[in-house]
């Protein structure tokens, strides 16, 4: 699915990410945890294309997309939620989906089976995006993501400021999509026990460089904290 190798990147001359190799195999969850400005966000934008590696290479299905653009990585099946449960506040929840499903064979069926793995948007869908709580606006960037049809969903802090209710139907819904198969997910995330229930295996990333990295599940979470130092 997506391989970072020796990857370095950053901002102008100064570099955040310092040799990262990092692997996220099909039908998989892998999650990155780490502090505040340990590099995380610099490496999720870097494997969707929004920064440019200053050196080593990014594969995805066995074929080099180092110097693809990020419009050309999403037609390749890449699907990025950033921090910040982003949407246009100004249309409505129903117009947030038709945006992303317009131009696609498949586009009312899309929104369709969005809203089945979100049925609390449905009764949302009249009213305008910037009037949702943050969880439910996270869970229509998610819904927005999935309606491209990625095999891989790139997501960034999806539980930041979201009620305990939400979060456990996020959770829910990552393992379920991994399950049924087609769908890899990259999760950065600082809620430990989220991303360790979710995630089949883990990296733990410290100025920029991965420092630790093993086998998911809730059993590894004393683990992750130690090497944390938490």
């Amino acid at each position: 699915m997506l391989e970072l190798i020796d990857v370095h990147a950053g901002y102008g001359r100064t570099e955040v990410i310092h040799g990262v190799s990092l692997t996220v195999p099909d039908d998989s969850v892998v999650a990155v945890m780490g502090h505040n400005g340990a590099g995380k966000t610099t490496l999720l934008r870097t494997a969707v294309g929004l920064i440019g590696a200053k050196s080593g290479r990014l594969e995805f299905n066995g074929e080099p997309i180092t110097k693809l653009s990020p419009s050309r990585r999403v037609r390749r099946g890449i699907a990025y939620v950033p921090q910040g449960q982003q949407s246009f506040p100004q249309l409505t929840t129903a117009e947030n989906l038709q945006v992303v499903a317009d131009g696609r064979k498949r586009g009312k069926a899309l929104i369709d089976e969005s809203l089945d793995l979100f049925p609390a948007l449905r009764e949302l869908l009249p009213r305008k995006a910037g009037l949702l709580s943050g969880g439910q606006r996270q869970q229509l960037a998610i819904a927005r993501a999935l309606i491209t049809e990625p095999t891989l969903l790139i997501l960034d802090e999806p539980t930041e400021g979201i009620q305990p209710s939400v979060v456990a139907e996020i959770e829910r819904t990552i393992i379920d999509l991994t399950r049924r198969g087609g769908l890899s997910v990259l999760l950065v995330e600082q809620h430990i026990g989220f991303a360790l229930q979710a995630a089949q295996r883990y990296y733990i990333l410290q100025s920029g460089r991965v420092t630790s990295s093993g086998a998911g599940g809730a059993g590894a979470e004393s683990t992750v904290r130690s090497a944390m130092a938490i």
